[in-house]
């Protein structure tokens, strides 16, 4: 299985609608409590391998990693109290996110998929349409994030979110 082409074919679904300007996608490594970047729509700016660490706001991990639910950031102002690199990703012409976990047949996160436009973009109508398309792709997705093996085969069921205050810095 070639993983970039599904990671290419989620992003082109993706882009469509709800529209996206910034794509990657992120393995969840409980073992370290990380994120590593596998795919990316901007390699320069976010290359492939870069890894963000617990330094990801506690609010997002326990949203997006714990509970398993979209993160929804409408705006430069939302997008500021949990990215440290929203600087950056204004300069990209966004200023929205929606972050979806993807989930494994065990319910655990195996990734998450970033899509970040312009300010005001995204509504939950957005979030709905992204998980839609993720649910129709779910099965070559999980695939896609577990081919890459993370330090241990085996995930835990609910991996613990740290109480560490702090912003993504990668």
């Amino acid at each position: 299985m070639k993983t970039d082409t599904t990671f290419q074919q989620a992003f082109d679904a993706l882009r469509q609608d709800p529209g996206v300007v910034l794509f990657t996608a992120l393995q969840w490594i409980p073992q370290r409590s990380s994120l590593k970047r596998l795919f990316t729509s901007h390699p320069a700016e976010y290359p492939t391998g870069g890894e963000k660490t617990v330094e990801i706001s506690p609010g997002w991990l326990g949203t997006v990693i714990k509970d398993k639910k979209p993160f929804l950031a409408p705006d430069v102002a939302a997008l500021r109290e949990v990215f440290s690199d929203s600087e950056l990703i204004q300069q990209l012409g966004c200023g929205a996110v929606i972050n979806a976990p993807v989930l494994n047949p065990n319910g655990n996160v195996v990734g998450v998929l970033a899509l970040l436009d312009a300010e005001g973009k995204y509504t939950q109508q957005s979030v709905d349409t992204a998980v839609g398309i993720i649910h129709q792709n779910l099965a070559d997705l999980v695939a896609a994030f577990e081919a890459h093996p993370t330090e241990t085969a085996e995930v835990p069921e609910a991996a613990e979110v740290p109480d560490v205050p702090g912003k993504d810095t990668v």
